[in-house]
């Protein structure tokens, strides 16, 4: 129980700070001056109850008063503190593991138990920011070896809860790692695996680069935020979910490090295979299946670096007791025709149905992800496995299948409808040789995807179609009008994004 000695009293301030506590002081109140507290300084604060870091803001308004403390909203959740409520202030004790990310910054390899306090202290808030963002720093571009990955990797498993699914000795599992817009087939994949008799809990983490995540995606769809008892409930009835990892604490250092990957528009190799790797561990898996889209502008560039990449997936996993099978994929352009959320529900929804229109990219990587799937299950020859797969899908099981996970995580949305809509269209005859699939992926996310659910943009056009002026080659949404000059404008500056020829 913490003796209140110098003292402030709490004031909301109403800012959203995401899930970094701040605090606000006015410089010349007596606390500032006597601890000789500055911008940025980092604070313990404590209540009877409650304790948490924060970092320091300082305020010069007059009408903020000295005798105030003012939390932002995060601040105020966690110590759970009301108005006018007196709070103790002190400086911030030293955190210990903040010298192994010191020593990996300047080259050095950290052992498991440095990696484990590392991730305790910042699962238990213990790190700023910008402080997580050096250890990221530190982590990325080939800097964690083989060692490094595993312990990172059991260290987030261990930082959260654990899935346990009773006498089931299979758990299967799917991922891909990104890169390529429009690339949604896990819920396809899910569906028809356990349309197939196959137990496949989906907790899927939101986008950290894209403009839509799996969770994204579902989340125009229906519920994601499933407690863990709801997803053991949901599985029990259906075989499977889909559901958002980040809302039952599996692996919750890796959210809170996912969180600052997307500000920097960071994806470290190793952080990228311990966060996908714990998250598979933690929802109790045993095999999965890792899709990696290979292509001069997805996340993986050439097929050297693919092979690498699920060279260390492999081993990794192997070390973590999980059965991991990595597909090297067509990354060289993008799949299906909806990028942003809404958009890639639709043309999920199009595939279920069977639709003459649905996305046969999308269809044929979805029954490719499944057939590898069935194989694992039972060593199934992978032509037999795509033939069930797809007669799972054609006879409208997996469409069934995946309405009865849909009603048992709280029934089906309709799909909403974007304020604002721009068509843009060709201005050259031609051949549509090359998409630039990061520039794509950002003209949706400007476009406000994939915080704006029905925010992104419809392909009419991919690579291999033929134009003439006036042909339409994208449709853009968008939430304000602000998003949409914002998105046009960039557009206008990278109008090379399409490559046509001819």
């Amino acid at each position: 129980m913490a003796i209140i000695k110098h003292g402030l009293k709490a004031f909301s301030m109403g800012i959203d700070t995401h899930q970094e506590p701040v605090a606000y002081m006015r410089q010349d109140c007596h606390i500032c001056r006597s601890e000789g507290f500055g911008l940025n300084t980092r604070l313990l604060l404590a209540t009877e109850d409650h304790k948490i870091i924060v970092t320091l803001n300082v305020v010069r308004n007059e009408s903020f008063s000295e005798e105030q403390i003012g939390l932002s909203d995060i601040a105020q959740q966690r110590l759970q503190c009301i108005d006018g409520q007196v709070i103790s202030i002190s400086h911030a004790p030293i955190v210990p593991s903040l010298s192994y990310v010191r020593k990996k910054i300047f080259g050095s390899s950290l052992n498991g138990t440095e990696i484990a306090k590392i991730i305790k202290d910042i699962s238990n808030h213990q790190y700023s920011d910008i402080e997580i963002a050096s250890f990221l720093s530190a982590c990325a571009g080939q800097r964690l070896n083989i060692e490094e990955i595993v312990n990172l990797t059991r260290a987030m498993v261990s930082s959260g809860k654990k899935l346990v699914w009773g006498d089931h000795k299979r758990i299967f599992d799917k991922h891909c790692i990104g890169g390529l817009p429009g690339n949604r087939t896990t819920p396809l994949v899910v569906s028809i695996a356990s349309a197939a008799g196959l137990i496949i809990p989906k907790t899927s983490s939101r986008a950290i680069t894209s403009p839509a995540g799996t969770a994204d995606t579902m989340e125009s769809l229906t519920n994601v935020n499933l407690t863990l008892q709801e997803i053991e409930q949901v599985v029990d009835k259906t075989g499977a979910c889909l559901a958002w990892g980040g809302a039952v604490n599996l692996s919750p250092a890796d959210d809170m490090l996912i969180r600052i990957e997307r500000a920097l528009n960071l994806d470290g190799e190793g952080q990228l295979i311990a966060s996908v790797l714990s998250k598979k561990i933690a929802a109790g898996s045993t095999h999965s299946i890792i899709d990696i889209p290979v292509g001069k502008t997805a996340k993986v560039r050439s097929l050297t670096e693919a092979k690498r990449l699920s060279k260390m997936f492999t081993e990794v996993g192997k070390a973590c007791g999980i059965t991991i099978r990595c597909l090297l994929t067509d990354g060289s352009k993008p799949i299906g025709a909806g990028i942003g959320p809404a958009q890639e529900a639709k043309d999920i929804i199009a595939v279920f149905e069977c639709h003459s229109a649905a996305p046969q990219d999308l269809r044929d990587r979805a029954l490719f992800l499944s057939a590898n799937l069935l194989n694992m299950r039972n060593g199934c020859g992978l032509e037999e496995a795509l033939e069930e797969a797809t007669s799972i899908l054609y006879s409208g099981k997996a469409l069934h299948q995946f309405n009865e996970i849909l009603s048992a995580q709280g029934g089906k949305k309709t799909l909403g409808a974007a304020a604002y809509s721009h068509v843009e269209l060709a201005t050259k005859q031609g051949t549509v040789t090359e998409i630039d699939n990061r520039k794509l992926a950002k003209l949706a996310k400007l476009a406000g995807a994939p915080f704006s659910l029905n925010s992104g943009l419809r392909l009419h056009v991919n690579v291999g179609s033929n134009l003439t002026p006036g042909n339409r080659l994208f449709t853009l949404f968008s939430e304000s009008q602000g998003e949409m000059n914002y998105a046009l404008d960039y557009y206008l500056n990278n109008i090379k994004m399409f490559k046509i020829e001819g």
